[in-house]
């Protein structure tokens, strides 16, 4: 049997691989002596997320909810006074046409029941919000006017959704605060378009009240609201606004038309069928939901294969452990920042898991599986024996590709840019470096020190718009 390819460090005097020129020693923070980097790795046995859970490292590059910061605080405040006006409004006014509001409400609800997981690190609940757009949208039911304006729309529509939440948070599960103030503030502006002039007679003046003029006034409310929603979400993202606002309308593209669509069919046929028309034309749209929770659990099932072929490393000692893990959160992070698409940055995700499986290969483990501490030959054929085992996994091959090519800096040797060299595999060996340097000691301190080694070397190992974009991500990490 071929033995496997060993690649050694370099070694130093003391037994620790020497660090790149590129890559000098970092003076500990804990002792204040000149301690190698490989040598302070080898001696630390702390278990995964060593120093920071792992949880609050992926919150802290905005994976894990909204981030806190004005706009959704503003986001938040405007809903808030919103949801008082209307209460303040139906306490004077009075609660017109209770079962009609009753049977909205409970398809508000049932939808927030069957929220679907989409691209993108998102929920949301297709049939809840078609019905809520259907309400503040409803005009006449069965021939009948409605007399129900903007007030009631935001509070039955706000209740149900806080009805439909209930169990999750019973499960403690995560409510979907920022999917429910979106909720609140477009189906708010749908009834604020449509509802005054209905029920004023500004539609019937201007012959909109009925036949084709008042189903193109409708579609054109649904698409405004629709439009607003888009910018609520790219608001309350943690992400840059122009990139989260291009990720809000690849969602309105793909599931937000459809509940578009099905809130305008349902207000239109509910004034001629009636209540009927909810339950009939919410089946299209559950059949594109059920779509949907399919692909999404085959992604699951991906990504959980995926992470397990990356804890192989870890288990057979190649690596530290969590490295993976921090290494994607940190490398999705950075992607967020520089405003990669979703379907690059699933790619991204996927590559960093598996940066390291090429260590597999190796007869004696690297000592703390630092590869940024190896010369860069060694670090390319790591990266070659990886990509070798990524495309045996049936993995996309653009992920073999990344992994491939992670050690090469993203200047060639004469100082000119190659431009075939992935973003991703640029974003990975930042990631990559940092962790490696860094996990030891999570400090504030620890972290300036190594942000700044790599800014040092932006010249040609590292590109500057990646480092500035990790040292971002950085400054979001709490200690």
């Amino acid at each position: 049997m071929t033995q496997p390819e060993r690649v050694p460090g370099v070694p130093r005097p003391d037994g620790a691989p020497a660090l790149p020129s590129h890559l000098p020693a970092i003076p500990s923070q804990q002792t204040g002596s000149a301690r190698g980097v490989g040598e302070e790795r080898t001696r630390s046995t702390e278990p995964a997320g060593r120093g920071r859970p792992l949880s609050t490292l992926w919150r802290s590059v905005g994976l894990g909810g909204c981030a806190a910061t004005w706009r959704a605080g503003v986001v938040y405040a405007a809903a808030a006074l919103l949801l008082v006006s209307s209460v303040v409004w139906i306490a004077r006014y009075g609660f017109v046409e209770p079962w009609i509001a009753l049977a909205f409400g409970g398809l508000v609800a049932v939808g927030e029941l069957v929220r679907t997981p989409l691209p993108g690190e998102r929920e949301q609940a297709p049939l809840g919000a078609a019905g809520a757009l259907a309400y503040a949208l409803l005009g006449s039911l069965a021939g009948t006017e409605t007399h129900h304006g903007v007030a009631q729309v935001v509070i039955v529509c706000s209740g149900a959704a806080l009805v439909g939440m209930i169990p999750r948070l019973m499960q403690g599960r995560r409510p979907g605060w920022d999917s429910g103030v979106r909720r609140v503030l477009s189906v708010g502006f749908a009834a604020l378009l449509f509802q005054p002039f209905y029920n004023h007679g500004v539609l019937l003046r201007h012959g909109l009240q009925e036949g084709p003029g008042y189903g193109a006034y409708i579609a054109a409310c649904a698409a405004l609201a629709a439009l607003a929603d888009v910018g609520l979400g790219a608001l309350l993202s943690g992400a840059r606004f122009g990139r989260a606002l291009r990720d809000e309308f690849g969602a309105l593209l793909r599931i937000g038309s459809a509940i578009v669509a099905t809130g305008v069919v349902i207000s239109v046929a509910a004034g001629e069928i009636g209540l009927w028309a909810l339950p009939l034309f919410s089946v299209p749209l559950l059949l594109t939901q059920a779509g949907f929770r399919r692909y999404a659990a085959i992604r699951a099932t991906q990504r959980q294969t995926i992470a397990s072929l990356a804890r192989a490393t870890e288990v057979a000692g190649y690596t530290l452990p969590g490295h993976a893990l921090r290494v994607s959160a940190l490398a999705r992070g950075v992607g967020r920042e520089l405003a990669l698409p979703e379907s690059d940055l699933l790619l991204l995700e996927y590559a960093a898991l598996m940066h390291d499986i090429g260590q597999l290969s190796l007869v004696d483990p690297i000592p703390g599986g630092a590869t940024a501490l190896l010369p860069q030959e060694e670090q390319r054929r790591i990266g070659r024996l990886g990509s070798e085992v990524i495309r045996r996994t049936g993995v996309p091959a653009q992920v073999a590709e990344i992994v491939a090519r992670l050690a090469e800096p993203y200047r060639r040797a004469d100082g000119t840019r190659d431009p075939g060299l992935p973003m991703a595999a640029s974003i990975i060996r930042a990631a990559n470096a940092y962790d490696d340097l860094a996990c030891d000691d999570p400090g504030p301190a620890r972290r300036a020190e190594v942000l700044a080694q790599l800014r040092a070397d932006t010249a040609r190992e590292y590109e500057p718009r990646v480092v500035e974009a990790l040292a971002r991500v950085c400054q979001r990490m709490p200690g």
